[in-house]
C-alpha cells in the first residue's frame, strides 16, 4: 500500500522551474531512495511533501488523503517528519532536551517528552551523550541528533535529507543499520542521499531527478546503470566515454 504519493507536481520560484512534473509512490514500510546531481530539485521536493512550500500544481497523498494544501504543522501531527541538509541544533541545550523538542509534538509535560528522548537516543547511539551540550557533539553526532530529533515527534514517514553527508565510511558504516532498524521498528523512510553504496545497501526503490524532472525510477542498482542518469550525473561527454571503456572501444 502506498503512504505517500506525489502525483505531476510542479514547483516555481518566479521564472525558475525547480521541480517539473515529478511523480513518485513511496510504499508503506519501504526505503525509498531520491537521488540526483546537486540543483536537481530534491530538497526543494522535500520541501513540498513536508508542507514547507506549497507546490505550483500537482497534488500530495499522504495515507491516500489529499493534504496538498494541510499546513506544515498538521502534516507533522500526521505522521511526516523531514530532517535538513543543515544540522543547526539548539546548541545551548543537551542532547536530551533538543530531541525532548521533537516528543512534544506528542507529549506536553517534560517527564514524558525527556521519556521519549532517552528511549530515541538509546535507538540512534546517542545514549551515553544524553547530558552533553548539543555544542559538544562531532559532525556524526549531530546527524544522529537531527535524525533523533525528526524520529522523537513518532513520524510514519521520515523524510532523510542528506543524513549521511560529511561522514567518513566508518561512521557511515555504523548508522547504515540504526536506518535500517527505524524502517523495521514501522517508520517509513524517503532519504535523499548521494552516498551511493548507501543507497545501494538500504533502498528497495529509487527515483532520480535531474532539473526537476523525475528520469528513472526502480531497482538501485537498474537505475545506476540507466544511460540517462550516468549522463545527468556525467555529462554526455564522460558518459559516453565511459560506455566506450566499457566497451573495450576507445581511449580518452
Amino acid at each position: 500500500m502506498s503512504l505517500l504519493s506525489v502525483s505531476h507536481v510542479t514547483k516555481r520560484f518566479g521564472g525558475l522551474v525547480a521541480i517539473n512534473d515529478a511523480s513518485l509512490v513511496v510504499e508503506a514500510g519501504s526505503i525509498t531512495g531520491l537521488i540526483g546531481p546537486n540543483g536537481a530539485g530534491k530538497t526543494t521536493l522535500f520541501a513540498v511533501v513536508s508542507g514547507f512550500e506549497a507546490p505550483t500544481e500537482g497534488t500530495i497523498r499522504f495515507e491516500e488523503r489529499d493534504i496538498t494544501a494541510v499546513p506544515t504543522h498538521v502534516r507533522a501531527r500526521d505522521g511526516i517528519a523531514r530532517t535538513f541538509q543543515i544540522v543547526q541544533p539548539f546548541a545551548g541545550l543537551s542532547v536530551a532536551d533538543n530531541i525532548a523538542v521533537g516528543a512534544h509534538l506528542r507529549h506536553a509535560g517534560r517527564a514524558d517528552a525527556l521519556a521519549v528522548a532517552h528511549d530515541v537516543a538509546r535507538r540512534v547511539g546517542l545514549d551515553r551523550d544524553l547530558h552533553k551540550p548539543a555544542a559538544s557533539l562531532t559532525v556524526a553526532g549531530r546527524k544522529r541528533l537531527e535524525l533523533a530529533r525528526a524520529l522523537a515527534t513518532g513520524p510514519k514517514l521520515l523524510l532523510l535529507d542528506e543524513v549521511l553527508a560529511g561522514l567518513n565510511p566508518s561512521e557511515i558504516r555504523d548508522i547504515v543499520p540504526v536506518i535500517r532498524a527505524i524502517r523495521d521498528d514501522g517508520v517509513t523512510i524517503l532519504m535523499i542521499e548521494h552516498v551511493m553504496q548507501a543507497v545501494m545497501n538500504l533502498c528497495e526503490r529509487v527515483y532520480v531527478l535531474a532539473q526537476g524532472r523525475i528520469i528513472a525510477e526502480g531497482e538501485p542498482r537498474q537505475v545506476c546503470e540507466d544511460q540517462a542518469v550516468i549522463e545527468a550525473y556525467l555529462g554526455k561527454g564522460a558518459a559516453a566515454r565511459l560506455s566506450s571503456r566499457a566497451a573495450g572501444g576507445a581511449h580518452v
